[in-house]
C-alpha cells in the first residue's frame, strides 16, 4: 500500500518578520494515504494527523532515509498493510536558529502556535480532503514534538481531538535544571551570552557539547523572552551562581504540562485519546515527569494511556508503531464514507486513566 508525499509550499504571514529573521516560506510535508487520488470520484474525506519533530528538527525529517529502521512514510504504508484507517499526515516546520520553537508563540522566537493553529492546518483543509472538524485531527510528537503535542491538544480542543505524546517535555524541574550548570559554565566560558551565540552560530561543525548550552537557551527563548535582556531573553537563572532567579523560572513553570493541568485539564477531557509513554531510562528524566502527569490526571478523573518502555530517549520511532494506529483508531470513524473505518475500535471507547508499565 503505497503512499504518496507532496511536498507544497507555504508563506507564512504570522512567521514574516520574525525576531531571528527565520524563513517565512517553508515546505508543508503531505503525506497521503493509499488510493488518495482513486478516492477523488467518491469524494472521500480523511482525518488529518499533525507530526511534530524534536529540537533542532523539522517536518521533512521524518521522511529521511534511515538504514536502521524505516521513516515515517515506509512505517505508514506497512501499518496501513496490517489494517490502520487511513489519515492524511502533515509534518510542519517549526525549525528556529535556537533549534526550535517548543510550538509556542514567544516575543523572542515567532509565533509557532498561531503557525500551526491557523496557518497550517487551514491551509492543508483548502487544499486536501481532510474531515475539517476538531473530532478528526490527532497530533503527535516526540521530545519538543511530544511536549508541543500536549501543549497545542490542552489549548485547541477546538482544533484536535486527539493526541499522542512520546518522551515530551515535562517536570521541568527534572528535564531541565540539571542542565543548568552547563549551561553557565558554557556561557561563562564564552563571556557570556551573546559572546556565546556568535561563536556557536559562527561554527561550521558545532560540537555536542554546545547542544546542552543551546537547548537551555533556545528553552529561555521559548518560556522567557525579555525584550531588555541580551538576545532578548530572560535567563532562569544568574550565570554567576548559577541560583534560580525566581520570577524567571515562574515563567517557565507556566508552560510545565503537569503545571498546565490546572489551568487545562478539563479541555483534555474533552479529547478522544491522550496518549503518553517514555522510557524507563530517559536521559532527562521524562519518565518521572510522566509519571507525574498519569498521576495527576488519574486524580482528575481524566481518561488516558500511559505506557513505558526499556529503552531512554533516543532512537524510539519505533514506538509510532503502538501510538499512531491508536491515533488513526480514535479518529476514524469520524469519516462514515471511510470504509477502512467501519467496524474500528476507538481508543477512546478503552481508554481510562492506566498505566502500562
Amino acid at each position: 500500500m503505497s503512499v504518496t508525499v507532496e511536498l507544497p509550499v507555504l508563506e507564512s504571514k504570522v512567521l514574516a518578520n520574525n525576531p531571528l529573521g527565520d524563513p517565512a516560506t517553508r515546505v508543508v510535508p503531505v503525506v497521503l494515504p493509499p488510493g488518495y487520488a482513486e478516492s477523488t470520484a467518491s469524494g472521500r474525506r480523511y482525518p488529518l494527523i499533525v507530526g511534530l519533530t524534536g529540537f533542532t528538527g523539522r517536518g521533512l525529517m521524518l521522511l529521511n532515509d534511515d538504514a536502521w529502521q524505516p521513516n515515517l512514510a515506509q512505517r505508514l504504508e506497512r501499518l496501513y498493510t496490517e489494517g490502520m484507517p487511513h489519515a492524511i499526515f502533515v509534518l510542519p516546520d517549526c525549525f528556529t536558529r535556537y533549534g526550535g520553537s517548543q510550538y509556542i508563540n514567544s516575543a523572542a522566537t515567532g509565533r509557532y502556535e498561531d503557525y500551526v493553529i491557523d496557518e497550517i492546518i487551514p491551509f492543508v483543509d483548502a487544499s486536501y480532503r481532510t474531515i475539517a472538524r476538531p473530532e478528526a485531527r490527532g497530533v503527535f510528537g516526540k521530545s519538543s514534538g511530544g511536549y508541543g503535542s500536549m501543549i497545542l491538544g490542552m489549548r485547541h480542543p477546538e482544533v484536535f481531538g486527539a493526541l499522542a505524546c512520546h518522551s515530551g517535555d515535562m517536570a521541568f524541574e527534572l528535564c531541565y535544571a540539571g542542565d543548568f550548570p552547563k549551561f553557565c559554565n558554557g556561557v561563562n566560558k564564552a563571556g557570556g551570552v551573546e559572546a556565546w551565540w556568535q561563536k556557536f552560530a559562527a561554527k561550521a561543525k558545532k560540537p555536542r557539547e554546545d547542544f546542552e548550552t543551546l537547548n537551555i537557551l533556545a528553552m529561555a527563548a521559548c518560556y522567557s523572552p525579555d525584550a531588555s535582556a541580551p538576545l532578548g531573553i530572560g535567563l532562569p537563572v544568574d550565570l554567576h551562581t548559577c541560583a534560580l532567579i525566581p520570577e524567571v523560572w515562574e515563567r517557565w513553570l507556566q508552560w510545565d504540562p503537569v503545571k498546565l493541568l490546572d489551568r487545562y485539564g478539563e479541555n483534555l477531557r474533552k479529547l478522544r485519546l491522550v496518549y503518553m509513554d517514555c522510557g524507563i531510562r530517559d536521559q532527562f528524566h521524562l519518565h518521572y515527569g510522566a509519571r507525574q502527569m498519569a498521576q495527576r490526571l488519574t486524580e482528575r478523573g481524566i481518561p488516558f494511556e500511559h505506557e513505558e518502555f526499556d529503552d531512554d530517549h533516543m532512537s524510539v520511532q519505533y514506538r509510532y508503531d503502538v501510538s499512531l494506529p491508536k491515533l488513526a483508531a480514535a479518529l476514524a470513524h469520524s469519516d462514515v464514507n471511510d470504509t477502512a473505518s467501519v467496524g474500528a475500535t476507538s481508543s477512546a471507547s478503552k481508554r481510562g486513566g492506566k498505566s502500562k508499565r
